[in-house]
């Protein structure tokens, strides 16, 4: 089936995971990226050619979210037609503009071959155990968490906790646990939230996400608490893919 993972190793060739996100893909839904600044000029080519460039066919790819700007499933096959003879194993989460991304069902169903997708769950890919989800905005202060905010927040965090613990039960001691979210699970001022204390209390290795847009001086990578962080944008990452981890 399309949504299982490749569980074997691969013995004999060093396996990599890479990383970009909020690729805004737009075939259908025409909606040019390039009124937000030259960073989005020409971006797409400019992935396509990193891509091909680093990515070997039995490399892992994460898209951390906001893939398509298509409204419905149908809408994103022009999208995904773009992308799906591009090497590796791609992995999908929800961003919040994936407004085509209705259920976990219909997407896996629908997405070509070589496309896996993961909502609040994990698959395994050889040493590697990949889960993750979309979140939600982690506020600055306590003003910013409204009551309806609050709500999503919380059930957020549900949601976290339910994808880390389908890691955990794939993972073995030799695996690296990558967790792939869309928002930031912390804020600017990197103080603890109910995000960044899941992913220690399940000892998480990696950790990706995107949804930062126009961020000059914003740090691409770091870490804390003995995860690494990547912020995958890919206008921030100059479009190019980041080298997450491998085995």
């Amino acid at each position: 089936m399309r949504h299982e993972a490749c569980s074997r190793s691969f013995k004999g060739r060093l396996v990599k995971v890479w990383a970009i996100s909020d690729l805004h893909l737009s075939l259908n839904n025409p909606k040019p990226m390039d009124i937000f600044g030259p960073a989005w000029d020409n971006y797409v080519d400019k992935i396509f050619d990193d891509w091909k460039e680093k990515v070997g066919e039995e490399d892992i790819v994460l898209l951390a979210g906001d893939f398509s700007w298509a409204m419905n499933l149908n809408e994103t096959r022009a999208d995904f037609d773009l992308m799906k003879d591009l090497p590796g194993k791609k992995i999908i989460i929800r961003g919040n503009h994936d407004y085509w991304w209705k259920s976990i069902s219909g997407v896996r169903e629908f997405i070509p071959e070589g496309f896996y997708a993961i909502q609040n769950d994990a698959l395994k890919f050889g040493n590697f155990v990949v889960c993750g989800t979309r979140l939600w905005q982690v506020p600055e202060n306590d003003n910013e968490m409204t009551p309806e905010n609050k709500k999503i927040f919380d059930r957020e965090a549900i949601r976290l906790e339910l994808t880390l613990q389908a890691g955990e039960k794939l993972r073995t001691e030799q695996d690296k646990l990558i967790c792939m979210l869309h928002y930031p699970p912390i804020n600017f001022k990197r103080q603890d939230s109910a995000y960044s204390l899941l992913l220690e209390k399940y000892h998480v290795d990696d950790v990706v996400f995107g949804h930062l847009h126009g961020y000059k001086n914003v740090k691409k990578s770091f870490v804390r608490n003995g995860i690494n962080y990547y912020l995958t944008s890919c206008d921030i990452v100059e479009n190019q893919l980041v080298l997450i981890a491998e085995d």
